[in-house]
């Protein structure tokens, strides 16, 4: 009996001609594609008010926040999109394209059960590499937590944040109230289920 033979993996170009076809968004690791899945309301409401705390804090900077439209090209075969991205100028692109960002400052993600351990592994991995990168953020959606690398030197400091603090984010002299952050939003369904 005869096996199906492997699908072929993608190269990076044809995926970006593909993807920009597409009315979903996916995610792109070493020839592999992966579908984004919707999210929660709680997820989608701790992603908007980080865009928002950010877009104001940020205001009069030669930074610009952006929603998780915005394409990143962590190296030459992965793309993502995040939940929020700060970018100062000026925006690098991948050559040959004016879709993929390659120098974001800081990075938001808010975990989901069924993307935690990618956020956590290979995608963390990717983003704390990036020379531009100052801070990570990753937001929890099941308690008010809030997880934070920044840049310091030649590596990242960790730094976990929770109820009554705040988030400091050093690069930018700013610092987030992660009671304000969460203020009703769990009590919006997440994705317990």
């Amino acid at each position: 009996m005869s096996q199906a033979a492997p699908a072929p993996q993608l190269t990076a170009e044809t995926f970006l001609a593909w993807e920009r076809t597409q009315a979903t968004r996916h995610h792109f690791f070493r020839g592999d594609v992966f579908a984004m899945a919707g999210g929660s309301p709680r997820h989608s409401r701790l992603a908007s008010r980080l865009i928002a705390r950010l877009d104001t804090a940020l205001s009069g900077r030669p930074c610009d926040v952006h929603t998780a439209d915005l394409r990143l090209g962590l190296d030459a075969e992965h793309f993502v999109y995040a939940d929020a991205v700060v970018v100062c100028r000026p925006l690098v692109l991948r050559p040959g394209t004016t879709d993929v960002v390659t120098n974001p400052s800081l990075v938001c993600e808010v975990l989901s059960r069924s993307t935690e351990a990618y956020d956590r592994g290979a995608k963390q991995a990717a983003y704390l590499a990036l020379p531009s990168l100052v801070h990570f953020l990753l937001v929890s959606q099941r308690e008010p937590r809030v997880e934070v690398y920044s840049r310091e030197g030649d590596g990242f400091r960790f730094r976990v944040h929770g109820p009554r603090e705040l988030v400091r984010l050093d690069h930018f002299a700013l610092a987030l109230a992660l009671d304000d952050l969460y203020e009703g939003v769990l009590e919006l369904p997440g994705d317990e289920a």
